[in-house]
């Protein structure tokens, strides 16, 4: 059992239980060694064996919950036969069936339990009026006994169905706040990343644009002198650096998703586009997305065409995004030049390539699923495809 703050006190009826058996069991033994009768030693042979049992219940309580099922029904059974056939021989032991109520109630399912004490009651009075005859405390003291642990009985499970609903609702808490710590680390991500671009934007791209101009109009100026190629150099330079530092800006500044994801990533695809790459988007989405997984998505594809740009020499992206109530799924494909999806995996592994490794984290955040089917020279399909817990 699981600690919550009701342990103590079923720890504590356990207990309780194991020595009221204690204590009963010793009292048959002692009334056997101090009644001499022709059938005492089969009476302490059937005491023992009573307490082997009830012992061994002990190993039934650490198996699998289908084996812990099954098991306990058997050793109920064998521990209410003993007992059976040792009340028959020392009427005391009739008295170890209020532990056995309890056991009734506790291993038994829900609607064999009561019956199983009806039964064991029944037997108790009848071993009680064959010892000394059919009195009216020997039928009145069992009966009181199973009412009692009937109650007892039902109020232990309304606990324990208590305590299991206080544990799920509390895992759902600490669940929600970590959900909601994780959002708000996404938020803080997203702020520094924005003030990251606008840096970079007012500082390190205006000042290689700078630079590129000027180069631009010194080679113009003077295109015959000596050292013009070192000036041409140095302004293709800006010119890459500058490229380099705007695709960093755009990959910092991802589109909102105050709108939704698939404006989101049509805006996203715009962005490419301009920029000489033909992006097409095909967004079928459902309001019902979580703030999370639109994140992650956004992220994933954006990643993703990043990666097109920049090694898959490809003219054409595919974007499709569909959703349906318990499923999501991204494509990003293009007609680029390939790769081996097992060869970018080992490397992406083995090194500081953070392309296809922070999609795969991504994904793996989310307990989705991606796959890549690419080969060389045959352009590359991305899909990733998500779960929204909906049924």
């Amino acid at each position: 059992m699981p600690h919550t703050p009701l342990t103590p006190v079923f720890v504590g009826l356990r207990i309780g239980l194991h020595v009221l058996v204690a204590a009963l069991l010793a009292l048959v033994v002692l009334r056997v060694l101090l009644v001499p009768s022709p059938f005492g030693w089969v009476a302490l042979l059937l005491a023992l064996l009573f307490a082997a049992v009830y012992v061994a219940g002990a190993v039934v309580a650490r198996q699998s919950a289908d084996r812990r099922r099954v098991g306990g029904v058997l050793w109920i059974s064998a521990l209410t036969l003993v007992w059976v056939a040792l009340v028959f021989l020392v009427p005391e032991a009739a008295y170890l069936v209020f532990p056995l109520f309890f056991l009734y109630l506790h291993v038994l399912p829900p609607r064999i339990g009561p019956v199983a004490v009806v039964v064991a009651t029944v037997v108790a009075i009848v071993a009680l009026g064959l010892h000394s005859g059919f009195t009216l405390g020997g039928v009145i003291g069992p009966l009181v006994g199973a009412g009692v642990a009937l109650l007892i009985g039902l109020g232990y499970r309304a606990l324990a169905r208590e305590s299991a609903e206080r544990e799920a609702l509390l895992a759902e808490l600490l669940a929600t706040r970590d959900r909601l710590a994780a959002s708000e680390r996404e938020q803080g991500m997203l702020a520094e990343r924005s003030r990251l671009a606008r840096e970079l934007h007012d500082t390190v791209a205006q000042s290689l644009s700078s630079i590129r101009l000027l180069l631009f109009a010194a080679e113009q100026a003077d295109d015959g002198r000596p050292g013009i190629e070192h000036v041409r150099l140095a302004r293709e330079t800006a010119a890459d650096a500058l490229s380099e530092t705007r695709r960093f800006i755009r990959e910092l500044t991802p589109p909102s998703l105050d709108q939704g994801l698939g404006p989101a990533l049509r805006r996203l695809g715009d962005q490419w586009t301009r920029d000489g790459l033909t992006v097409t988007v095909t967004a079928v989405v459902d309001d019902r997305i979580p703030m999370d997984a639109q994140t992650a998505l956004l992220r994933i594809a954006q990643g993703a065409v990043a990666n097109v740009a920049q090694h898959a020499g490809a003219a054409n992206v595919r974007i499709e995004l569909e959703a349906d109530g318990s499923r999501i799924r991204l494509v990003v494909a293009d007609d680029g030049s390939g790769f081996d999806p097992a060869a970018a995996r080992a490397v992406a592994a083995s090194t500081d390539s953070f392309g296809l490794r922070a999609i795969q984290e991504r994904v793996d955040q989310l307990g989705g699923e991606l796959r890549i089917d690419s080969a060389p020279g045959r352009g590359t399909t991305l899909t990733v495809t998500l779960g929204t817990g909906e049924r």
